[in-house]
This record gives structure tokens, sequence and C-alpha cells, in this order.
């Protein structure tokens, strides 16, 4: 007889999680999984992965809902929330092992909809298989069989949508991504996959469009924030990309793109002394760079204005 399981698609790119040692560091996060009502949610299995280090490991919450990972390595992490009954959740997070990583509180979704077969999570998992291979016309093939098989299944759009993106077509991906959105129209991680589609095609004002739909704290991804933050100070939007920057650098404090544009930012602002400092901070991560040489130089140019 073939089993069946409550419907809890939503795909995770990275599904092996290798028990190895590669994942070590100093780094610590804590966080909380909660269901849609504020109470704590026991039994959830919390997965991470180490971008860098390539393997990752599994957790499972305590009855507080409470979850712990320690001895980390830095860098990206994806993270993966599972648990009977409830819609999983996938996050990205960038750990810092030389400074404390804020708390982590995540919702989960009641799950509702259809069930699956033991063949339905068999595609499912081919599906990822060939899009980590890059076999990304195929996994759209395995993708699509799936939906065709059961409608209840439109997260999986947003899978067909990530092949297309890969295969760098983003007029379609985005129609992938707008199926989704149809059904969760508040989806942010839907959203700025529209938005990074329209950035891709060279369309900046539209993807600000859609950047601008996400609320600022749910946006995690540094490099998403630089661009935004990017795009408004080409547009003299100077008070909105010192946001932009700063947070992007509170996810990454070594990131010296954004360190340097803070401080450009920090200038047309007027305000030489934080302008310093941020210049100042850059040294901290280069000191020899090309860049880092004009870093020196707006440091040399402060100092006397001062």
């Amino acid at each position: 007889m073939k089993k069946a399981g409550l419907f809890l698609i939503f795909i995770s790119l990275i599904s092996v999680f290798v028990f190895s040692q590669s994942y070590r560091g100093q780094g610590r996060l804590i966080g909380v999984v909660y269901d849609q009502d504020g109470k704590p949610l026991e039994g959830v299995k919390v997965k991470l992965f180490s971008q860098r280090g390539g393997a990752g490991f599994e957790l499972t919450t305590d009855a507080k809902g409470e979850w712990k990972a320690n001895y980390i390595r830095g860098g990206g992490w994806n993270i993966d929330f599972e648990k009977a009954g409830y819609l999983p959740q996938k996050i990205s997070v960038n750990i810092q092992e030389s400074s404390q990583n804020p708390p982590m509180e995540i919702k989960l979704k009641k799950a509702e909809g259809a069930v699956i077969t033991e063949e339905f999570k068999a595609a499912l998992e081919e599906g990822n298989r060939l899009f980590e291979e890059k076999k990304y016309e195929e996994a759209i093939k395995a993708y699509e069989g799936i939906i065709n098989a059961n409608p209840y299944a439109y997260i999986i759009n947003k899978n067909i949508g990530n092949c297309y993106f890969q295969l760098q077509k983003y007029d379609i991906a985005e129609e992938y991504y707008r199926k989704v959105l149809e059904k969760e129209s508040d989806n942010a991680e839907v959203m700025l996959l529209i938005g990074n589609s329209y950035a891709n095609r060279g369309e900046n004002e539209k993807a600000m469009e859609w950047y601008n739909k996400i609320p600022f704290e749910k946006i995690t991804d540094q490099m998403v924030l630089f661009n935004i933050g990017s795009s408004f100070y080409s547009q003299s939007k100077f008070e909105d990309a010192l946001n932009y920057y700063k947070r992007a650098i509170e996810i990454q404090k070594d990131f010296l793109d954004a360190i340097y544009w803070l401080g450009l930012t920090y200038i047309a602002l007027g305000n030489n002394q934080e302008a310093l400092a941020t210049f100042e901070s850059y040294l901290k991560y280069d000191s020899s760079s090309e860049m880092a040489n004009r870093v020196k130089g707006f440091i040399e140019f402060l100092k006397k204005k001062n």
C-alpha cells in the first residue's frame, strides 16, 4: 500500500546534510519557532547547511520551541524548518564568528490542502537533484510533472522560476514567480525574486518597485540590500541608501563594497565624522588593495577638513 502524508511542499535546494566537521567554527546562532498564534512549537526539525563548508547538521526544537547551533563557521547558511502539519520554511542567513548573531524567530503556518504519494515525493527529490546538477531543462520537466499531477503544489512554480532564472530567461522566471504570488500575495521571498528578475534584465526602476514592496526587516540577503542601496544612491536618495548599506553591513561586517559606499553616502549627506569612521573601519579588513588606497585618500581629505 502506498503511504501518503500531509502536503508539505516547500522545496529545499540544498537537500543533503553531510555530517562532517567542515561547518565547524566559533559562531553561535539561537532561535525560536512559533505557530501562527505565537505558541512555541516543539519537535520542529531545523536543518542547517553551510554554503562555505558544503555540509550541515540537524537540530530539533525543545518544548519552548527553542534551538541552538554552537561552534559553527561564519558565512552564508541555508536553514530549513520542518514539522508535520505545517508548511516548511527555508531561509538564508549570514553568520558572524567574531560577534554575536541576533536571535532568530520563525513562524510556521498550518498546512492545508491535498495529500501526496511516495511517487510524488520521489518526483520532487528528482527535480531537486537535477537542479543541483545544473540540468535545468530536465528539472523543469520534473517540476512540471508534479504540478500537472497535483494542482495544489503551486509552490513548485517557484522552483520552475528558479530554473529559468539560472537559464537567464528572466521574463519566463517572473511568470512562474507570479503564479506563486497569486496564491500568497504577501510572500516576501517571491517578491524579491521578481525584483531580481527585473534587475537582471536591467530594468532597475521596476526592480525597485518590487523591492519596495518587501518589508525592510524581511530582506536578509546582503547583496540585495547593497543593490537596493546603490539604486537609491544613484537617484541621490542618500538617506534611503544609508539604511540599506548599514543593514547589509550588519549582516556581513566585512562587506567591503557596502562599507565603501556607506562612507561615500555619509559624505554626500555632509556627515564627515561618520564618513571618516566608516572608511577607517574599511581598512581593518583591507589595507592594501586599489580600493584601500582610495579609502586612504578619503581619510586624508576628511582629516584635513576637520
